[in-house]
């Protein structure tokens, strides 16, 4: 379980985003621990929010159908107004970045079926961009 450097939801293959989503309603239903996403726990409720709606962008820019919202509606229904921040800063930073890099380039290398070759290399661009403008 995962939830990927915000930065990077643009660049996810059509697999790692479509779990993005199957990993949030798990949250959202279970509020699931693991070592990976316990840090999320730490932040306002409207970082998560943000970040799942960062994370539906992108799905719906891509043209992926999601079924229902009933599990995130139920989750975040009492949520008051949420500002757009960005999510999980103080993990979401330029280390997590290179560690969700890393495991995207190995997935690439292995051959992962849907990585496309052009949102692999916009990937590197982006993180060598990022990584070298600090």
């Amino acid at each position: 379980m995962r939830l990927w450097h915000v930065d990077l939801l643009d660049y996810l293959p059509k697999g790692q985003l479509i779990s993005q989503w199957r990993e949030l309603n798990s949250i959202f239903a279970k509020e699931d621990k693991h070592i990976l996403i316990n840090y999320i726990y730490e932040y306002p409720r409207d970082e998560l929010y943000v970040y799942t709606e960062k994370v539906i962008e992108e799905m719906k820019k891509r043209g992926y159908k999601i079924r229902t919202y009933e599990k995130m509606n139920k989750y975040f229904e009492n949520l008051e107004l949420v500002k757009d921040v960005k999510p999980f800063k103080n993990h979401h930073d330029n280390e997590y970045l290179q560690i969700c890099y890393y495991n995207l380039k190995e997935k690439f290398m292995r051959g992962q079926k849907d990585y496309e070759e052009d949102m692999y290399y916009s990937l590197c661009k982006y993180v060598n961009d990022k990584l070298l403008s600090k």
